[in-house]
């Protein structure tokens, strides 16, 4: 599949239907815009007597948690571990990555894919074979257990948020999209399949939705920014 496009999982384009939230999906991710980068503080080391190096420990402040870049292909436990992953800052869809059970390049080897403006997380399962990443900024790791501070806000082509890191849970309003170019989904993990969606929808006009703090993650593309009003 030599092609970048969306190719029959995730938030393709056609017709999703999950629960009573039926979607023509469009998905995309989004970009965070609650700054959950992992800059960590370099603290300038002085002098000691002695003239003792003290670099190591400078060295792993500045060192990414597993980062690998955006372009090429990667066997699961070799090139890189099992986890969850992060790429933010791509533009205009350009972004392709894709999850699959084997290396074959055969459609049916596919397990989730995306079109990414934005932000994107991915789940990387220990029994997938094969990540593959085109036209993306760098992946880092993202620490399951590092906390953000949640914006109420958020960039309506932004891509994907981490509920209770990026984004606050809560009821936000997007105003003033057209011709269904406004997609939302709200998802329980980073897997990307279609037992991942608990809501999504494409809206014209005014769009409303309450994001919960039990949902793991929201996606949005193509909308005009959300603003939390509850």
């Amino acid at each position: 599949m030599g092609m970048k496009g969306k190719v029959a999982l995730g938030a393709v384009v056609g017709v999703v239907v999950i629960g009573v939230v039926s979607a023509n999906a469009g998905g995309g991710d989004k970009d965070s815009g609650s700054g959950s980068s992992d800059k960590g503080s370099s603290a300038s080391a002085g002098h000691k007597p002695g003239g003792k190096k003290d670099g190591g420990s400078a060295k792993a402040a500045e060192k990414k948690k597993a980062a690998f870049d955006g372009d090429g292909e990667y066997q699961v436990g070799t090139d890189l571990k099992p986890g969850t992953y992060r790429t933010t800052g791509n533009t205009d869809d350009m972004c392709y990555w894709e999850r699959a059970k084997d290396a074959s390049g055969d459609t049916d080897s596919l397990l989730a894919n995306d079109n990414v403006t934005g932000t994107s997380y991915v789940t990387v399962k220990a029994t997938d074979k094969l990540f593959k990443s085109s036209g993306c900024k760098d992946w880092e790791a993202v620490d399951p257990k590092a906390k953000g501070t949640p914006a109420t806000s958020m960039r309506g082509s932004g891509g994907m948020f981490k509920v209770g890191t990026d984004i606050a849970p809560g009821t936000y309003k997007s105003t003033g999209n057209a011709d269904d170019s406004c997609y939302w989904e709200r998802t329980k993990d980073a897997e990307h399949g279609l037992d991942s969606i608990i809501a999504n929808n494409n809206v014209t006009g005014t769009a409303v939705v309450t994001i919960r703090a039990t949902d793991a993650y929201f996606k949005t593309t193509g909308c005009g920014d959300w603003k939390k009003t509850a």
